[in-house]
């Protein structure tokens, strides 16, 4: 029963952390301007191919994020405030939106292209660096757990991120119809909404990183 509630636990965290950052509903948004040119059965399969490359991209970071911490002599205090820092201004930019993710041109290649699910769907949209940042905290705090704890903490977030996987999937399928549905309008206020709430696990991300920050003696003694 324990190991079943810190199933759902790993998963729900993880869950509600990856939604707003992975942001389908812009994605979609996205989606309906650069494929113009495609048919209905053929954006559907660029949509699947887009999710399963979000998958496989954000499970080999969570399995790697150790590997690449210790590579590059990153602390946990250091990841979960860079990560932080790089999920704030995702959601500010979300919250006040400026400068749109896409340029111009990029938005004019996207259109010629005819398999967009790797380029620009599942990077850098989908499986963009505030996911990644997410998924490599994730994976950092899992590092404390040991045994049989920690096969059920990668076990869960990796449930989570197929989750948000199929999500993504529903909302891009419905692209059209969540356009009609929302409006301009709508989807502007849904992205901000997400954004808010972004700013809200940054700023949860940070104040953890700088209170491990604090309490790491190896840290102090070195300075």
């Amino acid at each position: 029963m324990d190991l079943a509630a810190s199933l759902l636990s790993w998963v729900s965290l993880a869950l509600i952390t990856l939604i707003p950052v992975v942001n389908p509903v812009s994605t979609a948004v996205l989606l309906l301007s650069i494929s113009a040119h495609l048919s209905v059965e053929e954006r559907n399969r660029q949509v699947k191919w887009a999710c399963i490359y979000m998958t496989v991209i954000l499970v080999a970071f969570l399995l790697a994020g150790h590997l690449i911490m210790i590579a590059f002599g990153i602390s946990l205090p250091g990841i979960r405030l860079a990560g932080g820092m790089v999920i704030g201004i995702l959601g500010y930019r979300m919250l006040f939106p400026g400068a749109r993710q896409i340029t111009s041109e990029g938005r004019q290649e996207a259109r010629q292209k005819q398999n967009l699910s790797f380029s620009p769907l599942a990077m850098p949209s989908l499986s963009g660096p505030g996911s990644i940042a997410v998924v490599i905290t994730i994976s950092s705090t899992i590092d404390g757990q040991h045994g049989i704890d920690r096969v059920v903490a990668f076990t869960g977030v990796a449930i989570a991120i197929i989750l948000t996987a199929i999500i993504s999937w529903l909302v891009l399928r419905g692209a059209g119809f969540l356009q009609r549905f929302l409006g301009i309008n709508g989807v502007d206020s849904l992205s901000r909404i997400m954004g808010f709430l972004l700013i809200c696990i940054a700023i949860q991300f940070a104040i953890i990183g700088v209170r491990d920050l604090i309490l790491d003696t190896s840290f102090w003694g070195s300075s």
